[in-house]
């Protein structure tokens, strides 16, 4: 199978165009407005607009509101919802009632075997689990360039979709994908020159360098 590869905290018209150039096949914004990636709905519409039906859309936010989603889907009507914050498996079964036209992404912070586990309370509700960095206490959900431990993933059972995530660059990808199996890779901050500053060339050399 194909690896599939997700561009996330996409702010700014250069970035988009370069992941369309380089074949992602997802593209994430950030509406948090903690995060240096933050986008207005207005913005990430108009992204939005840019992408073929090859690249799916990806709204990333943190404990949403359903007026949130509400608004969301009328402005931007995103392929998936990514949920990076303390959501529930209650909260994930309503959203998915509600919003039944649109893909959920849960995102699991991985500190331990523990954590790999609770992917198991999402099973059936989600399309995806994206295993990410547990953050410090002074970090925001998410985008931390960070890694965790992969080696916790060996040995569990694991959902049928799961992304990788967190810490990711071109310089550890081809390791990160031997090691782990992973289908599906989700990078931010390790295609950026500086913190929330996406960079044209890296995105490139990265799924570059992840497809060889």
């Amino acid at each position: 199978m194909k690896l599939s590869i997700k561009i996330c905290g996409l702010n700014d018209e250069e970035s988009v165009q370069s992941v369309i150039k380089a074949g992602a096949d997802f593209a994430g914004f950030v509406h948090y407005a903690k995060s240096p990636r933050h986008i207005s709905l207005n913005v990430a519409a108009q992204f939005k607009e840019l992408l073929p039906d090859t690249i799916k859309s990806v709204m990333v936010m943190v404990n949403p509101s359903d007026d949130l989603l509400i608004e969301m889907q009328r402005e931007i009507a995103p392929d998936f919802f990514q949920l990076h914050g303390d959501e529930t498996k209650e909260r994930l079964i309503d959203i998915r009632k509600k919003f039944a036209n649109t893909g959920i992404i849960k995102a699991i912070a991985v500190q331990n075997t523990d954590d790999i586990k609770k992917a198991k309370e999402y099973n059936n509700i989600t399309d995806f689990i994206l295993f990410d960095a547990k953050p410090a206490e002074n970090m925001i959900h998410g985008g931390n360039g960070i890694s965790f431990d992969w080696s916790l993933l060996a040995g569990n059972e694991m959902p049928e979709n799961w992304f990788l995530s967190g810490g990711l660059n071109a310089g550890n990808v081809k390791s990160a994908i031997s090691q782990t199996g992973a289908r599906f890779i989700d990078v931010s901050s390790g295609v950026e020159e500086s913190r929330g500053v996406k960079n044209p060339h890296l995105i490139e050399n990265f799924i570059k360098t992840a497809r060889k």
